[in-house]
């Protein structure tokens, strides 16, 4: 009997749900399209889901401090999408290159690829980090901070840039999982750091029962345990033949030609990223500057639209495991199919997202502070950002599609005329020199965002994607 067939009869699609969650193996180059799709989404979608509610639960004991403390906060995670861009950029050639070995059926080659990704992640995380422990003031003074925000957030910049090792690892050890087909590893554990990190919040931040009040500080203090209890959990997953891969002391040497292969598909993910999230750095540098008011309410816009983007991107992320593997088992027809059938499905989501946050932005923006200002402008950012919802869908999908068949160049390129070209001048152009104020900085990510699905979807159907070799 087909995949189909099963998910059709009575509980067949409840058992597919919970056959989901429960860290079966299953095979994702055969069978029916639409249960790979559903057996990887749901735990990807889960995971990040956790990820955005901890997003949101953060910002809200953290907006209880003043609009001085949100301020410090949004600076601080602007540069850390930078550690992002690196993180992401290598995780998304661990998935393809991973998910690729997969479906030859040559997991000891994955497993080599995967140990490669950590000592990558190892040393770029400590590079980067001792530098910011010492000069996260100055990082923050450089953002735009005035002296009060740079005052309360200096404690909570140091640590949370300077260990940002723990989120470089946290990253690569789920692309590993992710790219064997072990979704429900992933979510386990970011619903663990995360789990953590929503307990300790409000006990670190107000100082509820025996805790210490620490205020901004306490947050940091928060995440960077849970954090790194994940990335412990992580290990232990790997090392004990519980995963689909087994990080055992062969596949733990060092493999200079399986590194050289990282490094190269890793360069176009790095570069990918590092233009997305460094044209978000610019857009938080303009908005600085109409205050720290403005700065709260767009930090504030964010996180609740963060909510609902990071759950799409584990959506998303199916493509990514789906070509890789499918690529890798000789079946490009079958990878493009799940592609198209992703990206329907994220935009049935994000389209409903969209209608929400149109009806109710105002109401959404107001649980988390009752100042009107902060409120309007945080209002004003769902509001205008929500007309592009239906297009960022399409374009996480298709980079993750392209992502996933280790053509990391072709979204780095969009990135960079969309982005750069695009995004930063158009920011400042209507923001500034036309006067919309913030809202043109809104209008930029839309119009930005837009093109850039309209051209990945283009370069997707030429299929130059489907020969490429890793």
């Amino acid at each position: 009997m087909s995949d189909h067939q099963q998910s059709e009869q009575p509980g067949g699609w409840l058992a597919t749900i919970r056959s989901s969650l429960s860290g079966e193996h299953h095979e994702y180059t055969s069978g029916s399209l639409v249960r790979a799709i559903v057996l990887l989404a749901i735990p990807m979608v889960l995971e990040l889901s956790m990820e955005s509610l901890f997003a949101i639960c953060d910002i809200f004991w953290v907006a209880k401090l003043g609009s001085d403390a949100t301020a410090a906060v949004g600076l601080t995670e602007s540069v850390l999408t930078l550690y992002y861009a690196v993180a992401i950029g290598v995780s998304m050639a661990v998935t393809a290159l991973v998910a690729r070995r997969i479906g030859e059926k040559d997991t000891r080659r994955a497993a080599k690829a995967g140990s490669q990704a950590i000592y990558l992640g190892l040393t770029l995380g400590v590079l980067t980090g001792i530098p910011c422990w010492f000069f996260a003031g100055d990082i923050l003074h450089l953002m735009g901070a005035s002296a009060e925000v740079v005052r309360i957030g200096q404690s909570y910049t140091q640590l949370i840039l300077g260990a940002n090792v723990v989120v470089m690892l946290l990253f690569l050890h789920n692309a590993i999982f992710r790219g064997a087909g072990d979704a429900a590893l992933a979510m386990r554990a970011l619903w663990i750091g995360n789990g953590i990190n929503l307990v300790l919040d409000p006990l670190l931040i107000v100082g509820w029962w025996v805790f210490p009040e620490m205020g901004l500080t306490g947050a940091a203090v928060a995440t960077l345990c849970g954090r790194s209890v994940a990335v412990f959990y992580q290990l232990w997953v790997l090392g004990s033949g519980r995963a689909r891969l087994t990080l055992d002391r062969p596949a733990l040497r060092f493999d200079p030609g399986a590194m050289v292969k990282l490094l190269r598909v890793s360069v176009g993910g790095i570069a990918q990223f590092a233009v997305a999230t460094s044209s978000w750095l610019f857009l938080m540098r303009v908005m600085s500057t109409f205050g720290s008011t403005t700065l709260a309410g767009y930090t504030i816009g964010i996180r609740i639209l963060v909510f609902t983007i990071l759950p799409a991107w584990g959506l998303s992320n199916a493509a990514a495991t789906l070509v890789g593997q499918n690529l890798g088992a000789g079946k490009p027809e079958r990878a493009a199919r799940s592609v198209w059938l992703t990206g329907g499905l994220n935009m049935a989501f994000l389209g409903l997202v969209a209608v929400v946050f149109l009806l109710f932005g105002k109401a959404l923006a107001s649980i988390f502070t009752d100042d009107p200002e902060v409120v309007a402008v945080a209002a004003s950012c769902l509001r205008v950002m929500s007309y592009g919802y239906v297009f960022y869908a399409w374009g996480m999908v298709m980079a993750n599609a392209f992502n996933g068949a280790g053509d990391t160049m072709t979204p780095t390129w969009l990135n960079l005329i969309c982005f750069w070209l695009i995004q930063i001048p158009l920011a400042w152009l209507l923001s500034r020199e036309w006067g919309i104020g913030a809202e043109g900085v809104f209008w930029a990510v839309v119009i930005s965002e837009t093109l850039l699905a309209a051209l990945a979807v283009a370069m997707f159907v030429r299929g130059g994607w489907k020969t490429k070799v890793v």
